[in-house]
């Protein structure tokens, strides 16, 4: 049978010889230097150039600018989620989609809403079945 002793030892607290020594890591070898993490690999790839043939004469350009050109010519060919996703960068580019979202409406169209409430409600009221005595509201 195991012998018990009260020396602090269980879960979370190793014994004194297997803990590590002061001064020492726990990861001695830890990151290498030099190596990267995704966002700078990201970057770094999308900064790396390419040749492209353009109208029959090849030019360098960078991944990202191939890339947004190669979106450009799928869009105009007439693909849907293409052209959806190069309106979608040229929303977010040009400020329009947040300036339309944080912009209040107008006095014309605040009425228009209100007149369109009312005629709601007033179409529900007169859908209602009437209330029978003793029903509750429940």
């Amino acid at each position: 049978m195991a012998k018990k002793s009260n020396n602090g030892v269980g879960y979370g607290s190793p014994p004194l010889h297997s803990r590590f020594k002061r001064g020492h890591s726990g990861n001695p070898r830890g990151r290498p230097k030099g190596s990267l993490n995704f966002a700078t690999d990201l970057k770094n790839t999308l900064l790396a150039p390419v040749a492209l043939n353009d109208g029959g004469r090849s030019r360098r350009v960078t991944t990202q600018k191939a890339a947004l050109l190669r979106l450009r010519e799928k869009a105009l060919k007439g693909e849907v989620r293409a052209l959806d996703r190069f309106l979608y960068y040229a929303m977010a580019m040009s400020g329009d989609a947040t300036e339309d979202a944080t912009k209040s409406p107008s006095v014309d169209d605040q009425a228009i809403l209100e007149a369109f409430r009312q005629q709601i409600l007033a179409e529900a009221t007169a859908a209602a079945p009437p209330k029978r005595e003793g029903e509750d509201d429940t």
